[in-house]
């Protein structure tokens, strides 16, 4: 019985055959180790660690960048929205105090008007009788001028 695995290492096996062996290099296998060479791995592999975080402390600095704008942005809304309630407030407010300021005219208005109007019905009052009593006292005064010229009068 040929299981699924056995399958796959026999084509393994055909694929190794197929493949020729690899020959190592006379030189490289010979050469030792040199310490420069061990040290300019190490500051490549530094290099590189470094230059991945400082992509990474980019990458922070931009989100944190991003997120500040975020913040501002929540802020400057916040405070358009304050102020546009205040401003309604105000208008409110405002409109109120002219209602009420309006009302106060017309009610002072009215007040004048009708002290203007009693004050011209004395006036007129006044002024009549004047005119009644001057009339009345001519006429007296004539009547008794009369009775002097007719002779019968006693002043």
């Amino acid at each position: 019985m040929t299981t699924q695995v056995d399958k796959q290492e026999t084509k393994k096996e055909a694929g190794k055959a197929e493949q020729p062996p690899i020959e190592s290099a006379p030189e490289t296998a010979k050469r030792p180790v040199e310490p420069l060479d061990e040290f300019r791995a190490q500051a490549e592999m530094a290099y590189t660690a470094y230059m991945k975080a400082q992509r990474k402390v980019a990458t922070a600095y931009k989100e944190r960048e991003r997120q500040e704008q975020r913040a501002c942005k929540e802020t400057e809304q916040i405070a358009n929205k304050a102020c546009d309630e205040a401003i309604e407030q105000a208008l409110r407010v405002r409109e109120e105090v002219e209602r009420e300021a309006e009302k106060a005219y017309k009610i002072a208005k009215e007040k004048a008007t009708k002290v203007y109007q009693e004050s011209v019905a004395q006036a007129l009052s006044v002024c009549r009788q004047t005119i009644e009593q001057a009339w009345q006292a001519s006429s007296e005064t004539s009547e008794q001028i009369w009775k002097v010229f007719q002779g019968d009068g006693t002043v």
